[in-house]
């Protein structure tokens, strides 16, 4: 029996710190795109990107390698068309691609205050800023209308509404995926999020694919080579914030619900 030609190499950070890596994971996993991936610690990362950030993506069959998240993300809806990474709705695909965009290059105070460590849990007095409130109220503005004009477009087309943000998953969900974790480990309070962008939580935290990516974060945990120290209890030495990690079987529950 032939052995599959597997044309992508994934290489990223440890996926369990690395936001821009576990988004093109969670694109490559959920369409189901054949792959071989590595994970690297980050004095690594100059020995395998001629850029010295990752992710990279490399094709054997072009001989050439991508940098960059949401390019890497392109390039497969391009080589993929028969895969809704983008909704086939001209008017959902814009706005899928303007959503995705404006995380790829905005929320630099999310970006900059909430490091990632998935697992990580930090309770007490967590600091969150008036700039931070503001970046968080922004995202919860685009689920919440990311939801209201999906369900409005595929009613008048007539089309089922999967319950992501733009109908069926896409690489926009993909780019607010690591957000969601980035949440729960600093205890981001919920209550000013709308419904629909509750709902879509809910969906993304209890999906099949989703879960299953979890659990290969806490797979990671068990390695120390996987660890980076400096993502670990950002907060050391405070005696009003503590730090742990979440257990393995933590359920996503809507508040108020």
């Amino acid at each position: 029996m032939a052995t599959q030609f597997l044309d992508y190499h994934l290489v990223g950070l440890y996926t369990r710190y690395s936001s821009w890596t576990a988004r093109v994971e969670a694109v490559l996993e959920y369409f189901k795109i054949p792959h071989t991936h590595q994970f690297i610690k980050l004095s690594e990362t100059k020995a395998h990107s001629p850029t010295g950030l990752v992710p990279i993506l490399h094709i054997k069959s072009l001989n050439t390698t991508i940098t960059d998240s949401l390019s890497i993300c392109e390039f497969l809806a391009e080589s993929h068309p028969d895969l809704p990474l983008w909704p086939k709705d001209r008017k959902l695909r814009a706005l899928a691609r303007s959503a995705a965009s404006q995380m790829h290059s905005g929320f630099a105070v999310l970006r900059n205050t909430f490091h990632t460590n998935f697992l990580a849990r930090y309770t007490g007095n967590v600091p969150i800023s008036s700039d931070a409130v503001a970046e968080i109220e922004k995202m919860f503005g685009i689920w919440e209308a990311a939801r209201t004009v999906t369900k409005e477009r595929l009613a008048e087309l007539g089309e089922v509404d999967e319950g992501f943000l733009f109908g069926g998953f896409s690489i926009a969900d993909a780019f607010f995926w690591p957000i969601l974790w980035r949440f729960r480990s600093y205890g981001v309070p919920l209550d000013t999020a709308g419904p629909d962008a509750l709902a879509w939580m809910e969906k993304m935290w209890n999906d099949p694919v989703f879960r299953a990516l979890g659990d290969r974060y806490y797979g990671q945990a068990k390695d120390p080579e996987s660890q980076i120290a400096h993502y670990d209890d950002i907060y050391r030495g405070r005696e009003d914030i503590q730090y742990s990690l979440f257990p393995q079987d933590w359920a996503f529950s809507v508040p108020g619900k």
